[in-house]
């Protein structure tokens, strides 16, 4: 892969797990996906950087499920996060968070998006345990926070009866063929994550399917 490529899909691999990034990497050698692509705009926040040799180390995984193109078609609901407004925190090269936020609005979402030169500050401010961490983070005006790609069904869902003890969302990682995060027609098996005030964290959904996102 051409130095230019792999210095853009860096910026997004900085929170993923070992494991998804070692399938991005496999991915990303025949084509670049969304992540790596760089948005257009704001464009003074600055990136992270990692070492090459760092990304090419990690260990093999099994790629991801192939399935038919026109599962991965978006269906939009414009009433489900109707009255929903959030501030999504991202990087301003990250090509899937912007995804995500078109995602987001498609379903309802009103969404104010800050490119931060530091995302780990926002993270730490609103208390996303490191092991649930991704690329961008989502704080409404309520408070709740929806940390990486969460589908919009369960943001609303989540948020129609937000459990006592709990804080919001999370998809750990970047995981291949969820919203915002399509690519080929690929799709790898996911959790959304519960994070509970205590800092502790549940399993709120196991994503099975493309359909079930919908």
């Amino acid at each position: 892969m051409p130095p230019l490529k792999i210095k853009s899909s860096l910026i997004c691999n900085r929170y993923l797990s070992k494991g998804l990034r070692s399938t991005l990497l496999l991915l990303a050698a025949s084509s670049l996906f969304a992540c790596s692509q760089p948005s257009s705009g704001v464009s003074d926040a600055s990136t992270t950087s990692a070492s090459t040799e760092d990304v090419l180390a990690v260990p093999k995984t099994a790629e991801p499920n192939v399935i038919n193109n026109s599962m991965m078609t978006s269906v939009s609901k414009p009433d489900l996060l109707k009255n929903v407004s959030a501030t999504v925190y991202k990087d301003a090269n990250c090509g899937c968070c912007k995804e995500w936020i078109s995602h987001a609005e498609d379903n309802g979402l009103s969404a104010t998006a800050q490119d931060v030169a530091d995302l780990a500050v926002f993270k730490e401010r609103y208390s996303v345990p490191n092991e649930m961490r991704s690329c961008h983070t989502v704080v409404t005006t309520d408070g709740y926070v929806f940390e990486g790609h969460v589908p919009a069904k369960y943001m609303a869902q989540f948020l129609e009866n937000p459990p006592v003890q709990a804080m919001g969302l999370a998809v750990p990682g970047m995981p291949i063929g969820s919203p915002g995060m399509e690519y080929q027609n690929k799709f790898m098996p996911y959790q959304v994550m519960q994070i509970n005030k205590d800092g502790t964290t549940q399993v709120y959904a196991d994503i099975e399917s493309v359909e079930q996102q919908l």
